[in-house]
């Protein structure tokens, strides 16, 4: 697919329009059942749209309206494992950017990071106690695997497709150690 040489009000949002299909996501996360961590394979459905301007004062952001779906392989017709809904936000003036988003699990993020309007690779970070970008999780979460850092990666790639690496410092209650639970994926525009 050519790069979008047009009006892009979205910024670097823009290539992340559509709806999207992945089949070669990886988990690597802390499996309580089995007391070790493990990989699990996923396949994933998401979709982004466009949003009207939020206007704050003297801030414009102009965003996308998200949510992604994952299923363990195998396990396409079952339950999903995984489900998120949320926000990227982009802020052409100061080149702010920001994912707002809320797990199924009971967790809530507000990520920040810099992108100019063409930037084909998007950090997100958010640090609990942080006053702008920062997490809460629910109760129990937090006294079993406490967010210590998290960080998320979007690459735009020249075929059209784009992938993703998220990243979850946990302090575990069942090891007594960090470990990072992390995710990854690259989808392709289904429609």
């Amino acid at each position: 697919m050519a790069e979008i040489l047009g009006p892009q009000r979205l910024g670097p949002l823009t290539p992340l329009v559509g709806e999207w299909e992945g089949n070669e996501g990886v988990d690597l996360s802390y499996h309580n059942q089995d007391d070790h961590k493990g990989e699990t394979g996923y396949f994933e459905k998401a979709w982004f749209r466009p949003i009207p301007k939020q206007e704050n004062g003297q801030q414009s952001l102009e965003g996308l309206t998200y949510q992604m779906t994952a299923w363990r392989h195998g396990e396409e017709a079952m339950t999903p494992f995984h489900d998120e809904v949320g926000y990227l936000l982009w802020e052409k003036a100061t080149g702010e950017i920001m994912r707002a988003v809320v797990f199924g699990r009971g967790i809530a993020a507000l990520a920040g990071g810099h992108a100019n309007a063409r930037d084909k690779v998007l950090t997100l970070r958010a640090t609990p106690g942080s006053a702008s970008y920062g997490l809460v999780q629910n109760k129990y979460l937090l006294s079993r695997a406490e967010i210590k850092d998290f960080v998320t990666i979007f690459k735009i790639h020249g075929d059209g497709s784009f992938s993703y690496e998220s990243d979850l410092l946990l302090k575990l209650a069942a090891t007594g150690g960090e470990m990072h639970h992390t995710d990854r994926n690259t989808l392709h525009r289904v429609k």
